[in-house]
């Protein structure tokens, strides 16, 4: 059987089958159901925030928080390491992404770097949580606050990271979230939005659904919203977020051990309390990195590529500003197979192939 990057956790299927029984005797799929009512408020307390909105996908997520914040046009300032749907979502509203380079030690953006790309069309900062590893978040903060920007936190990989005491998805203007089946929580599809003010808050959740509340329209909206079925998963997996997020921990711990000193592994941050979301690798060079994944091919293992090529270099851009760090990571790093359910045989076997 062949080992992928990552796997989907499935809850026992009786779990599952019983809240969609619940769904078909209701007759109710959509528009703000039970299911998605009750996944927004055991979030909203999981996590510690007030304002939570459970959407369609964590790309839908990043283009109406800009639209919630108001920003239809101009600079967003943001990192070229990650994957296409960061910069996808500000190109999508016409915006313009300006790629700042990366930290050499967990591949965030450098907030040293970015005060120097402002210009007068600046509107916005989009840093990404990289991995589940936290931006440096005071930082970015402080220059935020100093320029009258807004900041939207790309947390797709940051569910259930905690930084200094809080959820790091708690962090900025917006921070939004992915529930995509690959990532570590999934409702199959799906996406979050985590807001820090009430106003914007109430105008997300009007974007969200068209812009209107019954017959009075206030705003163009889209249709952003979460159906029942997608919910119902993630309620069921909401369950079983202790066993995953240990064996996750176990997992990455063993490669730990058969790996140290073979390869570079992001850096540990003082405060973090880490997700365990990927177990990425950085290679001496893309050669290396090459024939490691021809070696795993041959056993039926594929690791994947994060974050391949830098987004600065992507063809459809115009005139964007040289990363080298960036550059030079996006060909040298991978992410290893790591899921519940990878059992340490495997492991013990991928590890094998490094020298």
């Amino acid at each position: 059987m062949s080992t992928y990057v990552t796997k989907p956790y499935l809850p026992p299927k009786e779990e599952y089958l019983k809240r969609v029984s619940a769904i078909f005797d209701r007759d109710v799929l959509t528009n703000q159901g039970p299911e998605v009512r009750d996944l927004e408020e055991r979030m909203r307390s999981f996590l510690g925030v007030e304002h939570f909105h459970y959407v369609t996908n964590g790309t839908v997520a990043l283009q109406i928080a800009l639209r919630a914040l108001d920003i239809t046009e101009g600079e967003i300032i943001t990192t070229p390491f990650s994957y296409v749907a960061t910069t996808s979502s500000i190109l999508w509203e016409r915006c313009t992404p300006v790629f700042v380079d990366i930290e050499p030690e967990n591949f965030t953006i450098d907030p040293a770097k970015i005060e120097e790309a402002i210009t007068p069309r600046t509107k916005a900062i989009m840093p990404v949580h990289v991995f589940g590893y936290a931006c440096n978040v005071d930082a970015i903060e402080a220059v935020a606050k100093k320029h009258d920007l807004k900041v939207i936190y790309d947390a797709a990989h940051a569910f259930a990271s905690r930084y200094k005491g809080r959820a790091l998805s708690s962090y900025g203007d917006i921070s939004t979230l992915s529930f995509h089946a690959t990532k570590l929580f999934h409702t199959i599809e799906g996406g979050a939005c985590v807001v820090r003010d009430q106003d914007v808050s109430d105008r997300l959740e009007l974007i969200k659904r068209f812009g209107h509340h019954g017959d009075t329209h206030y705003m163009l909206g889209i249709n952003a919203k979460q159906d029942e079925f997608n919910a119902a998963m993630g309620n069921a997996n909401m369950g079983h977020l202790p066993e995953i997020f240990a064996e996750r921990k176990r997992l990455s711990e063993l490669y730990d051990s058969l790996l140290a000193r073979k390869v570079r592994r992001p850096a540990p941050q003082e405060g973090l309390e880490y997700n365990h979301a990927y177990y990425p690798v950085v290679f001496e060079s893309e050669k290396e990195l090459l024939a490691v994944f021809d070696r795993l091919k041959e056993m039926d293992v594929f690791p994947r590529r994060y974050f391949y090529p830098s987004l600065n270099t992507l063809p459809y851009l115009k005139n964007a500003a040289s990363c080298p760090a960036s550059e030079d990571i996006a060909v040298r790093i991978a992410c290893l197979p790591l899921f519940v359910g990878l059992d340490d045989d495997s492991i013990y076997k991928i590890c094998g192939v490094f020298k």
